[in-house]
């Protein structure tokens, strides 16, 4: 692997700020598309391509089984999803075929809607498009469809894709800007499949990654539904043995049916400060917004905060820690997470909520964890009226039901192994989202031939 050792090449920023920049190291050059080696060439892709057309103009004869048919939706960022596709019988699928035969390693691009998304076709699906999607035929002998897909994915790549979109109401991408479509290319189709493949393999990493973070969010909405109803119970705590039928569901015998409203010292939410966000400040008491309330998250990021005399009058909402905030209005209503050292002191506005129980005697994680369960998130939904979840007043948040366990020991011992479980579920969020930053920085690299690998 060889890479310029000019450590200004990473000052360089798009090819238009850098058409005549003096930064340009030896071995390299200037093109419209950026600096690439001197042995690389920029291409239109129609020079490199042996066909370049889009799906079916005309309405195809949709079945109930067949040969996909595929349509902008269906085409992801690197690959074909058939989670949501038509088909068509054979009949149409032979006539269409006419038109655009979608083949192994062709590159498929979204052309309405989504514009923008691109994709390889793999081995083995036989399939026929609509208009809204186009077909890339490489010239297998010059070009690699999968590194065409990935400059495509690329900011450069897309930057020219969005420059060519018409103004028109509903955007759209078509033939002739994609026939135009300005691509940098190595000496050799080894040199263009060694960096597709490197590629590739990020995205085999990536992809592991969220197959386990879906696994792992399973398994949390399984042990929830599980430990916080008591169908299955920790080791030590049963002390009555059996289940009893109650108005929230079958529960341990020593287990109790109870109430927010029954267990609460406090529910009630604040107001925002007259002046609104120009009463904010970029130090002081922290001010808790619905946007700083996640799914058992706190989202601190854009948490505002106020002075002490503006505190001073919103006494009655003062945070404490390891209160229960829940969103009470607007699209997030029903997310929900505990008070931290950082927040205790502040305040909250109208749209979220305090929930305050007596720390002796029930755990405000377990409560929390059940706001969140499928059954604490069903009775929230049922208080919006048609379902469009325009608010939940206080009346309703003292009325919602929930098993609760007879000790605050065991409330605790389970929110610990649901708590366990979200850290992991964390670490591995963070560990994808560094693989995402780093697979953007070889494709930076690697397409622009800053890093080369033959």
């Amino acid at each position: 692997m060889k890479t310029s050792e000019n450590p200004q090449l990473s000052t360089l920023n798009s090819p238009l700020s850098t058409l005549n920049s003096p930064l340009v190291p030896p071995g390299y050059k200037q093109t419209e598309v950026g600096v690439i080696p001197e042995e690389w060439e920029v291409f239109s892709l129609i020079d490199r391509a042996k066909r370049i057309t889009d799906g079916e103009h005309l309405t195809p004869n949709r079945s109930d089984s067949g040969y996909y048919l595929l349509s902008a939706r269906n085409i992801h960022n690197g690959r074909v999803d058939l989670s949501d596709v038509d088909y068509v019988g054979e009949e149409e699928y032979r006539r269409i075929r006419q038109r655009c035969n979608p083949e192994t390693g062709d590159v498929l691009i979204s052309c309405s809607g989504t514009v923008g998304r691109i994709a390889t076709m793999p081995k083995g699906l036989e399939c026929v498009m609509v208009r809204s999607a186009a077909l890339v035929k490489p010239d297998a002998t010059k070009l690699s469809g999968v590194f065409v897909q990935y400059f495509l994915q690329s900011a450069d790549g897309q930057k020219q894709i969005f420059a060519s979109l018409n103004q028109g109401a509903q955007a759209n991408l078509f033939l002739n800007h994609i026939q135009k479509l300005r691509v940098p290319l190595p000496p050799t189709k080894a040199e263009q499949e060694a960096i597709a493949e490197a590629l590739s393999d990020a995205d085999a990493l990536i992809e592991s990654m969220e197959q386990l973070l879906t696994k792992k969010h399973h398994l949390k909405q399984g042990a929830m539904q599980e430990l916080l109803t008591g169908k299955n119970r920790l080791p030590g705590f049963a002390v009555k043995p059996g289940y009893k039928q109650t108005e929230v569901g079958m529960i341990p015998e020593d287990w109790h049916p109870t109430t927010i409203g029954a267990l609460a010292l406090k529910v009630g939410s604040g107001i925002t400060p007259k002046g609104g966000s120009s009463k904010y400040k970029d130090y002081g008491r922290p001010f808790v917004r619905s946007q700083n309330v996640g799914c058992g998250i706190l989202l601190l990021s854009e948490l505002a905060y106020i002075d002490d005399d503006t505190h001073n009058n919103f006494s009655a909402t003062e945070l404490r820690q390891n209160d229960v905030l829940l969103n009470i209005t607007g699209a997030s209503i029903g997310r929900c997470a505990i008070a931290d050292a950082r927040l205790a002191g502040g305040n909250v506005n109208q749209h979220v909520c305090i929930i305050r129980t007596d720390a002796d005697k029930v755990s405000s994680c377990f409560i929390n964890y059940f706001l969140l369960s499928d059954l604490g998130q069903r009775q929230i939904d049922s208080f919006q009226a048609g379902g469009n979840r325009e608010g939940l007043n206080f009346g309703q948040i003292r009325s919602i039901k929930l098993p609760l366990p007879p000790n605050k020991t065991e409330q605790t011992a389970i929110a610990a192994i649901l708590h366990d479980m979200d850290a992991e579920i964390a670490a591995l969020e963070a560990k994808l989202a560094k693989a995402r930053q780093l697979k953007q920085g070889m494709m930076q690299e690697l397409l622009t031939g800053k890093i080369r690998l033959i």
